[in-house]
């Protein structure tokens, strides 16, 4: 099936504590030779700008726009929404559909490829990845941006953004469920899932990418 090729913008998260790895910033793990990072901006192609919440590095991909929520580690809530922000400010926010991904999935390429081609115009307010075992990984979802926009408002107005959730942030959209690659939506919260992904502390580059095609 070809796919889908709706116009897209990318916000990536990229900002939190990594309190869990002794704050190692997640976005600096090495996977298969490519940081997290740069594996979440690798499956973002296609987007017509991508947005990264989070500390700017020294060097950094030209064509990235780069933004922080205020205040810094307010959760993921006030990132969506300040990335939201930062597309605004550079002329994209008319774009229809945003896709938000944490930056600490590394197999997320083919959970995106699902979620494209399940996403179809007029189909409520986008598309959410879910694994074999029926759990939704909302940062992980493609999402029309207006409808985000929107419930980030809402939540502002009545002074829930800051440290507000993701589910809280999505719960008055329609989104659709969509089952994605098993492993696709894997995250890397401690240590040991680090190891189980094959990323191990002090030697990060090591890991293989165990991602299989159909």
């Amino acid at each position: 099936m070809e796919e889908n090729r709706l116009p897209f913008d990318a916000l990536i998260l990229a900002g939190g504590r990594s309190s869990r790895l002794g704050g190692v910033p997640k976005q600096d793990l090495v996977f298969h030779h490519a940081t997290l990072l740069q594996r979440a901006i690798d499956a973002s192609a296609g987007a017509s700008s991508i947005v990264v919440v989070g500390p700017r590095p020294e060097s950094s991909a030209a064509g990235l726009i780069w933004c922080r929520e205020e205040p810094e580690f307010a959760g993921p809530a006030a990132a969506i929404a300040a990335g939201l922000e930062a597309l605004a400010q550079h002329g994209t926010s008319t774009t229809e559909y945003t896709l938000v991904l944490a930056c600490d999935m590394p197999l997320v390429h083919d959970a995106v490829a699902a979620l494209k081609e399940a996403l179809v115009p007029g189909g409520g307010d986008g598309v959410v990845a879910r694994s074999g075992d029926g759990t939704l990984q909302p940062l992980a979802g493609i999402y029309r941006t207006a409808g985000l926009i929107k419930s980030a408002a809402e939540l502002s107005s009545r002074g829930a953004l800051i440290n507000g959730s993701v589910r809280s942030l999505l719960a008055s959209l329609e989104v659709q469920p969509v089952t994605v690659p098993a492993g696709s939506t894997a995250d890397v919260d401690t240590w040991d899932d680090a190891a189980a992904l094959g990323i191990a502390a002090g030697n990060q580059d090591k890991g293989q990418d165990r991602r299989s095609r159909s």
